[in-house]
């Protein structure tokens, strides 16, 4: 189901929860919400749709993939950029690195452990910033 995105910055700003596979149907909305705004949107957490669950989907070069309690193991390669979000208006300046290794469970809530570079290493850290009730 498409939900609406949420703009208020007091809920944004909030922690999320620990996600179970019990929020499995949290993720399904969620892909329907980013696949509709895909013009607009490369990348989504939970907490987008009003649900303040550990829950993030992204486009991985036309893959879609979906993590559940995914953080930030490692970091290297610090620089400045300047992003946008769907639930804010305009562009604001913020640190990022160039690559992480993140550590999630996927869709069968198997841990897993990955690495990212680049672009998609900067979509995820948006997103799990989302979860830690950090806004850009």
């Amino acid at each position: 189901m498409i939900k609406e995105v949420i703009h208020d910055p007091i809920f944004l700003s909030q922690k999320s929860e620990t996600a179970s596979n019990s929020d499995l149907p949290i993720a399904k909305d969620l892909l329907d919400t980013l696949i509709s705004n895909k013009e607009n949107c490369v990348g989504m957490a939970a907490n987008m749709i009003g649900v303040k669950k550990r829950i993030i989907v992204f486009d991985n070069e036309g893959l879609i993939i979906t993590m559940f309690n995914p953080e930030i193991i490692s970091k290297s390669g610090e620089y400045e950029t300047e992003e946008g979000c769907l639930s804010l208006s305009g562009e604001r300046r913020t640190k990022r690195y160039r690559t992480v290794k993140v550590r999630y469970q996927d869709m069968s809530f198997k841990i897993c452990q990955q690495s990212f570079t680049g672009w998609i290493a900067q979509i995820i850290q948006h997103e799990i910033d989302h979860c830690n009730g950090i806004l850009i």
